[in-house]
């Protein structure tokens, strides 16, 4: 039996998604059970979905954002979906169906205290012992990365939009 890791991908770089994805393309390689939530991404296609939605093998994925919170027109909305999101997240952990779960952009949510960080910690605390969890998202606040078994800081060092070259399809999402 595996040892399951806790892995925190945070800061304010690019490619933490991108890196959740990687793991989840090795994972997939080794024939394991991968879940993928997404919890600020919606309202425009990814590639990722894409992708995901046309492969037949061992992945779930729940896109359950309505996009970027700070471009939002209902908060209240934004606030009932994370919630509903996080309930989703809640239970497909304790089903323990799944090698590899992939909570993407879950730090927005505590930062912005749209669900309550400690039973964040304690549900993936909680987690079957072979289950591997990588949370994705800027802001990683100081409980979660002690808790974390691997935690990954991006940092921008030089970027695109810097120059004024917008997010494109097949390299940003």
């Amino acid at each position: 039996m595996s040892q399951g890791i806790f892995s925190v991908l945070t800061g304010d770089g690019k490619g933490k998604t991108t890196s959740a994805l990687g793991h989840m393309v090795r994972a997939l390689g080794h024939g394991k059970k991968v879940c993928v939530i997404q919890f600020i991404k919606g309202g425009w296609p990814t590639g990722e979905e894409k992708f995901i939605t046309g492969l037949d093998t061992n992945i779930e994925l729940h896109i359950k954002g309505r996009g970027f919170t700070w471009k939002s027109d209902d908060l209240s909305k934004d606030i009932a979906i994370a919630k509903e999101a996080w309930e989703l997240a809640k239970t497909i952990i304790a089903k323990n169906e799944h090698d590899l779960i992939i909570l993407d952009e879950l730090t927005y949510l505590i930062h912005y205290g749209m669900v309550d960080e400690t039973e964040i910690l304690d549900t993936i605390s909680a987690r079957a012992k072979n289950v591997h969890i990588i949370v994705t998202g800027r802001y990683a606040s100081e409980n979660m990365i002690e808790v974390a078994d691997l935690v990954t800081e991006m940092k921008v060092i030089k970027h695109p939009y810097q120059k004024g070259i917008k997010a494109q399809a097949g390299f940003d999402f």
